[in-house]
């Protein structure tokens, strides 16, 4: 994964410093994704002191990744996953049938496949993860309802839980 200046984020460097809440989203023009971002980024204090860092991964491209970044003021980790890899080795990535490809180019205006900088239309399904710094996922929310999303509060409150085994 890389960050929008190009720098190489691992997940298991991050999880050597602590609890990862690593969310997988669709893209910046996704108005859910990114009331979802900036509520988390309300509470980013509490799942610090939690033992909990945020990480963000959408197929957008870099440079969107950043403009998103200063646009929403986002202060934890926004990444870019263009072709999907991440996401699919968490077997939550689907591509686009050609008719959603034509409802988004033609009625919303919207060519996701340039906008992510990539030759391929797809998506991540919304999802949160929380894994311990032993790589183990304590938490899972899957959710193909693109407009369900996990509170901010279960956010803190499962990283208590970790906290406490």
């Amino acid at each position: 994964m890389t960050n929008p200046l190009g720098e190489q984020v691992t997940l298991y460097e991050e999880l050597a410093k602590c609890t990862v809440v690593l969310i997988f989203y669709r893209g910046s023009w996704c108005p859910f994704c990114n009331i979802q971002l900036r509520a988390y980024e309300q509470i980013l204090s509490e799942i610090q002191e939690n033992g909990g860092q945020l990480i963000a991964i959408s197929p957008q491209s870099p440079d969107n990744s950043l403009s998103q970044i200063e646009k929403e003021q986002l202060t934890f980790h926004v990444l870019s996953d263009p072709k999907g890899c991440v996401a699919d080795s968490y077997n939550i990535l689907f591509e686009l049938p050609e008719y959603l490809q034509n409802t988004f180019t033609y009625t919303l205006g919207r060519d996701l496949a340039a906008f992510n900088e990539t030759d391929r239309w797809v998506l991540p399904i919304p999802a949160t993860y929380m894994i311990d710094k032993q790589g183990i996922v304590r938490h899972a929310n899957v959710n193909p309802d693109f407009m369900k999303r996990v509170e901010p509060q279960d956010i803190i409150d499962e990283l208590k839980k970790i906290r406490e085994d």
